[in-house]
């Protein structure tokens, strides 16, 4: 075991503190956290971003960069203080004894360098371990981390594999020298709901196989709670809160916890009947935290002369000394209260249908070299057969993995790429077969897109004003620059954002809000139809209750169509009117999100359900890992497109679900599925998400 020589705490943070210096200032980044990590045990460390999570654990590697600098407190492992080693002691542990998994896999692989060679140089470092033994040992982690085919995974380079893979080989570096402790930053970030359940998973079975500790970074609820045995929720460089996952879900006892837990769309909450409430304010920059408690300016519960009157330290609560809090009115709120719920919202009324899609088909023709051209044409086949339509002021979902084709039917509908066959019709006008350019100007306006990431999307040299105004200009819109400018504040209040914005460069906006002037721009043209494509993934959980809600109110207000493209099955439950999955180009199920969300269900749906982390400790799932990769579009199975990874094949007599296509049909007015299964056998699925009874 890699903890068996050691009694006490594997990673002991007392009072840390960590600034990092610039030219002009100390900028506060950390201050005086303390945390423990017992052998064999999983903390979670949670809170937005900008809250300190990375730089605590940086600052457990020693790894802070020339301005960073550990100003007070420290960090002992297994007993040793960190901070006072030589380099050559922390060379010694770091990589052997404490290694690092972070959110982008491809930044800790060598892309000139194969697999097994990556491996095979951890064992060879920091051990000493033969060539052979190296090579046997890798074999033996990627067996581990659940990779079909080893050898071949060793003689591969990292380009060569899914972004899952990598995480997976990220994971079995990791744990090449059995370390007594992994520290994970956001490692399942950027991965498919489905592949992040399956890392989820192996990272609890390696945990216990190799007697390693954890510090788990996430800004995700669901994710701690499956896989944590302890909890420190992070405000603005402080632990706020500490304790076991029951203490700290059941029986919170801090308003930022409380905050964060009403931001995100737990099963029950309702888009018109019980929305989702946003933390009022923004996060304080570290150089200008208020008097007194970090968080009281946005705090329910704030009394001004108390609350900001001095420091605030942790405290014990009385019925549990291992639950500890930094909040002076701890026990004084009713934390049993009912949420006073926000203003309910009248469900808009969905109107006639403004878009229809017929049998759509995108291809797409790749050489066998595509670099040196040449070899026989190959097809990918991205979109088959699309058909559904969509209405006035209806949100449609549509969700999947990476490689199902959602992107790919966004682009189409936009004009960025042309159908292969089949239509598109908008208004009884077909669009399908008209690129962007060849479009008139009301077409490219009916129809706009919100992008997943707001960085990307907005000008860096240009003011937030100007950008919505160029786009007014593209619509036409307005007969004078004063029309236009008008019009450009009228959308800034839309989003509810301040018109002294207009004068500001995108650096100057947090990523919540640039994704508010990414969806006025959306909407300078008055679009009927709007793509959002995971509009919400890269904000914080308390930005995306904000943006969500947004959106429900533009979409009211403006009888807007959202094409609604996520991962996030929490978000879609909540805010969907209908929602299409998508697997490999194929609608595989389509209805209103009642029917979709109960049995009976697709097999892949009720895999997607079963992945999706959930932060309710009352919620029991049906455990159901995907086993294997989704299959190339260039090389689909044949049959059902599912049927290489689908747990409920062998129910379909005669192999026909890898012969033939299954057909679309209807098990309800409106809900249809593509499967084999016959009625008795759909109709025997339990539902995955059980919530217990009170």
């Amino acid at each position: 075991m890699a903890t068996r020589d050691h009694d006490g705490p594997i990673l002991e943070i007392d009072k840390l503190s960590i600034s990092f210096f610039t030219r002009t200032r100390e900028i506060p980044a950390v201050m005086e956290f303390s945390c423990t990590v017992q052998p064999g045990e999983a903390l979670g460390l949670v809170g937005e971003s900008g809250c300190g999570k990375s730089t605590v654990a940086l600052g457990v590697m020693q790894d802070l960069g020339v301005n960073g600098r550990i100003v007070g407190g420290s960090i002992k492992f297994k007993g040793r203080d960190l901070c006072t080693m030589t380099p050559a002691e922390l060379r010694d542990i770091r990589g052997s004894q404490i290694a690092m998994i972070y959110q982008e896999p491809m930044a800790s692989l060598n892309p000139a360098m194969k697999i097994g060679k990556q491996l095979m140089e951890v064992p060879m470092i920091h051990e000493g371990v033969s060539k052979d033994e190296a090579y046997a040992r890798a074999l033996e982690v990627v067996a581990d981390v659940k990779l079909p085919d080893p050898e071949r995974i060793l003689k591969s380079y990292p380009h060569q594999l899914s972004g899952g893979q990598q995480q997976r080989i990220v994971i079995a570096m990791a744990l090449m020298s059995k370390p007594a402790l992994l520290i994970l930053d956001e490692p399942t970030t950027a991965l498919d709901v489905t592949v992040e359940a399956a890392v989820v998973e192996l990272v609890k079975d390696l945990g216990k196989k190799y007697g390693t500790s954890m510090l788990f970074i996430s800004h995700n609820l669901g994710l701690v709670l499956e896989t944590c045995d302890r909890i420190c929720v992070m405000y603005s460089g402080e632990a706020v809160e500490r304790g076991t996952i029951h203490d700290v879900f059941d029986e919170m006892r801090h308003p930022y916890t409380q905050a964060l837990f009403r931001s995100i769309p737990l099963p029950g909450a309702d888009k018109n009947t019980r929305p989702l409430k946003a933390i009022p304010g923004n996060f304080p920059r570290p150089h200008e935290r208020p008097p007194g408690c970090n968080f009281g300016p946005r705090c329910d519960y704030f009394e001004a002369g108390r609350c900001d009157a001095a420091d605030v330290k942790m405290a014990r609560t009385p019925d549990n000394p291992d639950h500890e809090t930094r909040c002076l009115k701890f026990a004084e709120i009713d934390w049993d209260a009912p949420m006073v719920l926000e203003a309910q919202k009248g469900k808009g009324e969905i109107g006639d249908v403004v878009l229809r899609m017929e049998d759509l088909r995108k291809y797409y023709e790749v050489g066998a070299s595509a670099l040196f051209k040449g070899g026989d044409k190959r097809v990918v086949k991205a979109n088959e057969t699309l058909s559904f339509e969509a209405r006035e002021s209806e949100t449609l979902a549509i969700v999947g993995e990476s490689g199902c084709g959602k992107s790919t039917f966004a682009k189409v509908l936009m004009g960025l790429e042309t159908a292969t066959s089949g239509k598109i019709i908008l208004d009884n006008r077909s669009i399908g077969d008209t690129a962007i350019e060849k479009r008139d100007t009301s077409t490219v306006a009916d129809i706009q897109m919100v992008f997943q990431n707001p960085f990307d999307t907005l000008n860096p040299s240009m003011t937030v004003g100007r950008q919505i105004i160029r786009a007014l200009e593209i619509f036409d819109f307005g007969t004078s620059d004063a029309d236009r400018r008008e019009r450009m504040l009228t959308l800034l209040d839309l989003v509810k954002l301040p018109r002294a914005f207009a004068d500001r460069k995108p650096r100057q906006l947090s990523g919540g809000q640039k994704q508010r002037v990414g969806i006025a721009r959306a909407f300078a043209g008055d679009a009927r139809i709007v793509v959002a494509d995971e509009p919400v993934s890269a904000l914080d959980v308390s930005v995306q209750a904000a943006v969500t809600d947004l959106l429900m109110e533009i979409q009211r207000e403006k009888k807007t169509t959202l094409l609604f493209i996520s991962h996030d099955l929490s978000i879609v439950r909540y805010l969907a009117d209908r929602v299409m999955v998508m697997y490999l180009g194929h609608v595989v199920e389509l209805g209103t999100t009642d029917q979709v969300f109960s049995p009976p269900y697709h097999p892949y749906t009720e895999a997607l359900l079963s992945a999706v982390p959930i932060a309710d400790t009352k919620v029991k799932k049906t455990h159901i890992v995907l086993e294997g990769e989704i299959p190339s579009a260039m090389n689909p199975p044949p049959g059902c497109p599912f049927q290489t990874r689908c747990r409920w094949k062998s129910e379909v007599p005669g192999g026909l679900c890898e012969k033939e296509v299954p057909p679309v049909r209807f098990l309800a007015e409106g809900h249809q599925v593509k499967c084999h299964l016959a009625d008795d056998i759909l109709a025997r699925m339990e539902p995955v998400i059980k919530i217990a009874a009170e």
